[in-house]
């Protein structure tokens, strides 16, 4: 057969493991195979026999919808078009329903079942990926560099023991498997594609396995060990020995750690350790630190977490949590741990439904402002929350008043901090703001947290200073 597999042009850091492996599997049975990122207008005037397209976050659906309709008359017979993934499982009756898809197949769930594909025995999610598929040196089809570079990408445990509302695991893979032996494969990928350094694995809670020694024996065997050096490097007439580093990419469940398996862990090493912190109550919170505590005294040097916001949290409760890890960072800095902690915060989106297709999503005790406020001031530290105090209070506020403040401040005035600062607009505007009456303050909200701005006729003459600065777009205007 002539196979095409596609991957829609949105940016991510992760190669389509999904593919990869079809990609192995087709090969494995002499089919030519081509893989494309996005839009391909030479492939796209060829026939193939078959199609595969992975779907990936569901608020790409416009994105995915677009490249399947793109290649769609590049075969004959719909039904050997083929969708799976994530969004192909969260959205499968809207992909059956969706105009202009009829006849195509949608794949739901893993291919980890022989015959999903066509009838023989091979199952799909074993086998080695194929990783020339995303080596722009060996696919002349691909202008697409991921992110992840240099490193297996892999897991060695399989689902999730809980089932959080805002999480799709459950749904993706809805068995949890204690174990993978993943050293067979990774011998594997040596031998056809060369040896990788580093390993991205993918596991959603390998804490909740009861084979946790067995898997951290695996890795040190594979040279993942604490304070290795089993990479080799050459670089000219020199030879490198280089540490491999683990990255168990998903996070692990602080409700899952203690001193037993966090001593396991501390046997690898790993970079960074990231630790889930979804929840701001006392007992989820008690329960974070001690997480955090226990891997910075078994001498996890890098650590991490995933902030989810946008869920059932206030405002208040993202600062809070975000503050916690920077005054953990202190306290590690006290204590003489050499470890510091670095924040992700995450949006959350539905996982299902209409709302899902989009990144529109508000939840109950946010707005549109607000979100976009956070957003820019991430997009101001590359998305990352850093452990220094004087960093975090100046991108993010000294207290939450000043956090709020922030985040309702003209969009220009939080992505042009500095120009802004200098020129005197900031202080111009948090004046004025902090002049208003509560009656005022409420009012002026009211007008901005929709984050759309028009001329508009504002009596208020405060707030209608205030306003017209979010109409303006050019920085030295807002002296």
């Amino acid at each position: 057969m002539k196979v095409l597999l596609v991957e829609a042009g949105y940016k991510n850091k992760y190669p389509p493991l999904g593919l990869m492996k079809i990609s192995a599997y087709h090969k494995e049975l002499n089919d030519e195979v081509v893989f494309v990122k996005g839009k391909n207008k030479e492939i796209r005037e060829q026939k193939w026999d078959r199609i595969y397209v992975t779907t990936l976050f569901t608020f790409y659906w416009n994105k995915t919808i677009d490249v399947i309709k793109y290649y769609y008359n590049s075969i004959d017979n719909k039904k050997e078009i083929y969708i799976g993934g994530i969004l192909a499982t969260l959205l499968f009756e809207e992909l059956k329903t969706e105009p202009g898809l009829e006849g195509i197949t949608i794949i739901s769930g893993l291919l980890d079942k022989p015959g999903i594909l066509q009838t023989d025995n091979i199952i799909i999610d074993t086998l080695t990926p194929d990783y020339d598929i995303i080596d722009i040196s060996k696919n002349n089809y691909l202008n697409y560099e991921y992110e992840v570079k240099n490193s297996y990408i892999t897991s060695t445990t399989k689902g999730c023991i809980r089932n959080c509302k805002f999480c799709a695991v459950k749904t993706l893979e809805p068995t949890y498997l204690d174990y993978i032996d993943i050293k067979e494969q990774i011998k594997i990928i040596d031998k056809k594609y060369g040896e990788k350094r580093n390993l991205m694995l993918m596991d959603n809670n390998v804490l909740a396995s009861n084979s946790l020694v067995n898997i951290v024996d695996d890795l040190i065997e594979l040279g993942y060990g604490k304070g290795n050096k089993s990479y080799i490097k050459k670089s000219g007439n020199r030879t490198l020995r280089q540490t491999r580093y683990i990255d168990f990419n998903q996070g692990i469940d602080a409700r899952l750690v203690n001193e037993e398996n966090m001593s396991q862990l501390s046997r690898l090493e790993i970079k960074p350790l990231r630790i889930a912190f979804d929840h701001s109550d006392e007992k989820n919170v008690k329960i974070y630190v001690q997480a955090q505590k226990l891997a910075a005294k078994n001498g996890i040097k890098n650590l991490s977490n995933y902030i989810l916001f946008n869920f059932k949290d206030t405002p208040e409760e993202l600062y809070y949590r975000l503050n916690i890890n920077i005054e953990l960072n202190i306290e590690f800095m006290n204590a003489g741990f050499n470890t510091s902690i670095w924040s992700f915060p995450m949006k959350c989106m539905p996982i299902s439904g209409e709302l899902a297709k989009t990144r529109k999503y508000i939840g109950s005790h946010w707005n549109a402002k607000l979100l976009r406020g956070v957003q820019c001031v991430l997009n101001a530290t590359h998305g990352v929350v850093g452990p220094k105090k004087a960093f975090f209070q100046h991108a993010f506020g000294s207290n939450f008043e000043e956090f709020i403040e922030i985040l309702y401040m003209p969009e220009l005035l939080i992505t042009q901090r500095k120009k802004c600062e200098e020129n005197g607009s900031i202080e111009k505007w948090k004046s004025l703001f902090r002049t208003l009456t509560e009656i005022e303050k409420h009012q002026f909200i009211k007008l901005i947290e929709s984050n759309k701005f028009s001329e508009k006729v504002i009596i208020n003459k405060k707030i209608k200073q205030l306003y017209s600065m979010y109409l303006i777009k050019n920085i030295d205007s807002l002296i």
